[in-house]
């Protein structure tokens, strides 16, 4: 059966400069899975943010594309869905437009399977795993954080090592310095992912020792929870630390990073990129990855979005446990 292509829902990025800026607060979510962002384009941020670094063109590798799904084979095309900007990975400007990291992966991945690539953008990972198994989506680069759970659901093909980290106001004020040091703070999050579902969890640890517990405040996206700091609404945002080194370089001063080196309740935890389950795409993109990682392309692309404390030696398939 051929695949049903959906209309794009692109959405504008906003970077944290822009949302300096802003005079009104976001209210956080009540629940469900975090979406993509709305509001300026973002092209002078993206290119503070990326290094100049030449990135090697791919060759052809007849292959791994003869490996493709049959009905990509025959389209040329392949379908990538993602739930908003996630810098430096992805920053979405537009109507099929991306950057960051991500968008080179793609472009070297376009240029060695003979493929293109169109992008589109929804609401939640959920909505992603739903929109595979009905034959929408082919991919999502990601990264994703792989979790045993997920992987009942779809295939990871995990490229980075991520940390989980707390963004502050400059100084620190609330002094936190890991995650056991959060009790009584107002802790924001992106709803629905695994950070929420963490600090919610030391919440509940803060009570019964006695202390008073974290006001965890859950937004629907990235620029949204950051602002929530920016504005004075929360003590800290509480996500993965590739996005929040990126917001706290581009916020001229007024955050830093806090509880890095420390576990923060995580033990290794890989990312990547998700297809259907079972799908032989997997097999395709692990291969790719690893051709990528064996010619310099991958390091290249890493050290251009500032993620070189993310790479991973080795790509893997659920690395997750």
């Amino acid at each position: 059966m051929s695949r049903t292509r959906t209309a794009a829902l692109s959405l504008l990025a906003v970077p944290a400069l822009v949302l300096a800026a802003c005079t009104s607060d976001p209210e956080p979510s009540t629940g469900g899975a975090g979406g993509g962002s709305t509001g300026a384009d973002t092209d002078s941020s993206t290119a503070s943010a990326a290094a100049e670094v030449e990135i090697p063109t791919q060759e052809l590798n007849e292959d791994l594309r003869s490996q493709l799904p049959e009905d990509v084979q025959e389209s040329g095309t392949m379908v990538s869905v993602n739930t908003g900007s996630f810098p430096p990975y992805t920053i979405v400007q537009g109507d099929n437009e991306v950057t960051g990291a991500t968008a080179d992966l793609a472009t070297a991945l376009e240029q060695m399977l003979d493929i293109t690539i169109e992008h589109t953008t929804i609401d939640g990972l959920a909505s992603v795993l739903q929109g595979m198994d009905g034959g929408r989506y082919d991919l999502d680069l990601g990264p994703i954080g792989d979790f045993p759970e997920r992987q009942e659901q779809a295939t990871f093909v995990d490229y980075v090592q991520e940390y989980v980290v707390f963004a502050v106001p400059a100084g620190n004020p609330a002094e936190i310095e890991d995650i056991a040091s959060t009790c009584g703070t107002r802790i924001a999050v992106q709803a629905a992912g695994s950070a929420e579902r963490t600090i919610k969890e030391q919440s509940v640890t803060c009570e019964e020792n006695g202390e008073e517990p974290v006001e965890v405040q859950s937004y629907k996206d990235q620029p949204s929870s950051i602002l929530a700091v920016q504005s004075g609404r929360a003590d800290a945002f509480f996500s993965s630390q590739a996005p929040l080194t990126y917001f706290v370089q581009q916020s001229d001063g007024e955050l830093e990073l806090a509880g890095t080196g420390e576990a923060n309740g995580f033990d290794d935890l890989f990312q990547g990129a998700v297809v259907p389950k079972d799908s032989p795409t997997a097999d395709v993109l692990l291969a790719a990855f690893e051709e990528l990682h064996a010619n310099g392309t991958y390091d290249a692309i890493m050290t251009k979005w500032g993620l070189e404390g993310n790479t991973l030696d080795t790509p893997g398939i659920n690395l997750g446990q």
